[in-house]
């Protein structure tokens, strides 16, 4: 193998992960109304799709793709929300001691955490056009059949959660990180 193709190839690998950090912090700026989230990481996903496919895309495009998937993500958005209330008030119950506590707080944690993963799958599938609502449908299928993928997309979570524990600054960049593994985990899942 030629020096020259070794060093493109290493350039390539470079440029992507550069495009993952930056798009990290589109993610985070487009989330900050809170209820944004699901189409903030469906904008990712796609502006790091084109980024693969090398096609032309940046911040116009990005916002573009923010808009159309904010029509729908906004209720996901919010269910999202309502499902860690859900979690978090179960886990005050487990920590007042009430009867069959412990269970029904494992059941939940288990269930927001599996919910993360099908909704960074739903981001991944998301296109201009399609609505949330069999997105997620589909995305939870993918998520139970395909549970490799779905453990992967969990410990980037994990990552992502460390991170904003450590230095919050350093969780904004693995956003993009994040998503760029719901885009293999989906594109691995397709070819399977």
């Amino acid at each position: 193998m030629s020096l020259a193709r070794t060093d493109s190839r290493a350039w390539g690998r470079f440029a992507l992960f550069a495009e993952c950090l930056l798009t990290g912090v589109w993610i985070a700026l487009a989330a900050l109304p809170l209820v944004t989230y699901p189409a903030a990481l469906a904008a990712g996903a796609r502006h790091l799709r084109r980024h693969l496919a090398h096609q032309q895309g940046g911040w116009r495009e990005f916002t573009a793709d923010f808009r159309a998937a904010v029509r729908g993500g906004r209720l996901v958005g919010l269910a999202g929300w309502a499902a860690v209330v859900v979690v978090w008030t179960d886990l005050r119950a487990v920590r007042a001691g009430l009867p069959g506590g412990p269970l029904v707080g494992a059941v939940g944690v288990l269930a927001l955490i599996g919910a993360a993963a099908a909704l960074l799958r739903a981001a991944a599938l998301w296109r201009p056009g399609v609505s949330w609502r069999p997105l997620m449908a589909r995305a939870g299928r993918h998520t139970v059949r395909d549970p490799a993928g779905s453990f992967l997309l969990i410990g980037g979570l994990a990552v992502v959660v460390c991170s904003a524990w450590f230095s919050t600054p350093l969780a904004v960049p693995a956003l993009g990180a994040v998503t760029a593994a719901a885009v293999a985990v989906e594109e691995r899942h397709r070819h399977r």
